[in-house]
C-alpha cells in the first residue's frame, strides 16, 4: 500500500512539473492553458468543499463568502492602494483567515441544516452589503488594476501550484491524526467525542483551511477575470459548482473532485452553447449520478475494483480447497 502511494505521488509530481514547464515554455496554447487553469482552480474549490462536507460532515452552502472577500480584496488593494497582485493575494488570504475565525465562533456551535443555511445566509448578506457599498462601486463592481497585467501563463502557473499544494495538504491532513478524527466525526460525532476527538478544534482547523484555499482560488479566479461584481463574487453558483463537482466525482475521496472538475469544465464549455438549458442538463446529470452511482464516479470504480478483487480472492480460495 505504501509503495503504491509513493508511486502515485511520483506520478503526480512528474505530471505537475511537466504541465508547469509546458505552460511556461509555450508548449501549451493559451486556449488550452485557460481550460487547464479552470480545472486547477475548480479542483482546489472542490477539494475544499469535499474536505468540509465529504470528510468532516460540515455541509457549507456559503463558501462563496471567501471567494467574494478575496476577490474584492485583490481588486481594492490593486486599484485603490496600487499594490502588486501578490500582496493583494496575501491580504485577501489574511481577510479570509480573520473572517473565518470570527464566523467559526458562531457557526461551529451549529450542526446539520442549521450550519448549512447559516453559511448561505452570511454569504447572501455580504453580497447585499457589497451591492450597496459605495467604496467598492456598489453594483457596478470593481476592476482589478494591475500594471503590467500578468500574462495567462503566469496565472496558469499560480493555479497549478495552488492545485498541487491543495492536494498535498488534503492528503497529509487526511493521513494525520486530525484526519482520522474528521472521518470519525462524519460517521458518528458522539462516538468520535467519546474516543477523545476534540470536535470543536477539529472543525475549526478544517473550516479555517477550507476558507484559506477557497479564498486563494477566488483571488486567482478574479485576477484572471479582471473585474468583480457582488453578483459574481458572492454568487451561490460557486457552491453549486463545488457540490456538482463532488457529487459526480465522488464525495469522501481525494480523487473525486479531480475527476469532477475535469468533467465540469468540459460540460461548462459544451453547455455554453445552450444557455437556457445548461442548468437543467447539469441537474439531470447530477440526479442520474445520485440515483445510479451515489458514491460518484470514483467511488463506483473503486467499488467495482474491490468486488472484482474479492471475487478473485474467493476463486483462489475455492481452488485451494478443491486441491486439498
Amino acid at each position: 500500500m505504501k509503495n503504491k502511494t509513493i508511486i502515485l505521488l511520483i506520478v503526480y509530481v512528474v505530471l505537475g512539473v511537466f504541465l508547469f514547464i509546458a505552460g511556461q515554455m509555450d508548449i501549451i496554447s493559451n486556449n488550452a492553458m485557460r481550460y487547464l487553469m479552470q480545472m486547477f482552480l475548480y479542483i482546489t474549490l472542490g477539494e475544499m468543499w469535499n474536505l468540509l462536507s465529504g470528510f468532516a460532515g460540515m455541509t457549507s452552502l456559503g463558501q462563496q463568502t471567501f471567494i467574494g472577500l478575496a476577490g474584492y480584496t485583490v481588486a481594492m488593494t490593486t486599484t485603490v492602494y496600487k499594490m502588486n497582485y501578490g500582496t493583494g493575494i496575501l491580504v485577501g488570504t489574511a481577510v479570509c483567515i480573520v473572517t473565518s475565525s470570527l464566523l467559526a465562533f458562531m457557526l461551529l456551535k451549529m450542526e446539520g441544516m442549521y450550519f448549512s443555511i447559516t453559511t448561505w445566509v452570511i454569504a447572501e448578506a455580504l453580497g447585499t452589503f457589497f451591492l450597496s457599498w459605495g467604496y467598492v462601486g456598489k453594483g457596478a463592481g470593481m476592476n482589478v488594476s494591475i500594471s503590467p497585467y500578468p500574462r495567462i501563463d503566469a496565472i496558469y502557473g499560480m493555479s497549478l501550484i495552488l492545485c498541487f499544494i491543495t492536494l498535498l495538504v488534503v492528503y497529509l491532513l487526511l493521513n494525520s491524526r486530525l484526519g482520522l478524527g474528521l472521518i470519525a466525526m462524519r460517521d458518528n460525532i458522539t462516538a468520535a467525542a467519546s474516543m477523545g476527538v476534540n470536535i470543536r478544534r477539529s472543525k475549526f482547523v478544517v473550516y479555517l483551511i477550507a476558507a484559506i484555499f477557497t479564498g486563494l482560488a477566488g483571488s486567482i479566479m478574479f485576477i484572471n477575470k479582471g473585474t468583480i461584481y457582488p453578483e459574481s463574487g458572492f454568487s451561490i453558483g460557486w457552491t453549486i459548482s463545488m457540490v456538482f463537482i463532488v457529487i459526480i466525482g465522488g464525495s469522501g475521496t481525494i480523487e473525486g473532485p479531480i475527476v469532477g472538475s475535469v468533467i465540469y469544465v468540459f460540460l461548462q464549455e459544451f453547455l455554453a452553447h445552450y444557455p437556457g438549458w445548461s442548468n437543467i442538463i447539469l441537474g439531470i446529470i447530477a440526479i442520474i449520478i445520485i440515483l445510479y452511482m451515489p458514491e460518484g464516479i470514483v467511488g463506483a470504480v473503486k467499488k467495482m475494483l474491490d468486488n472484482k478483487g474479492n471475487k478473485n480472492i474467493n476463486s483462489l480460495r475455492k481452488t485451494k480447497t478443491v486441491k486439498s
